[in-house]
């Protein structure tokens, strides 16, 4: 399949929807967490509980943000892709007007 954006100068940046995600141990160190924040959400989501290794693996950049996001927080990610895909199809269809 052809992408028709492929050739165009655009920011996809401009239209990424916010993720932020931090990892985090118990007042013992004993514990780890991580917890996330979609479209700068105060609240942000609910921690979830992970190993001391896959904590250590994401402090030091050996896991990425979407695919650590996609594992602990599929639902969520699953809402992101379905927005950015509606943003993309918003797009072409402004294309297809404007062409």
């Amino acid at each position: 399949m052809i992408d028709p954006l492929a050739d165009l100068d655009i920011d996809v940046q401009s239209f990424d929807i916010p993720r932020l995600v931090s990892v985090y141990p118990d007042r013992a160190g004993v514990r780890w967490w991580t917890k996330a924040w979609f479209n700068n959400r105060e609240e942000g989501e609910c921690s979830v509980e992970i190993e001391l290794q896959q904590a250590i693996l994401f402090i030091h950049d050996r896991i990425e943000k979407d695919a650590w996001l996609e594992e602990y927080f599929p639902k969520q990610m699953e809402v992101y892709h379905q927005a950015i895909e509606q943003t993309r199809e918003q797009i072409l269809g402004q294309l297809n007007v404007t062409l």
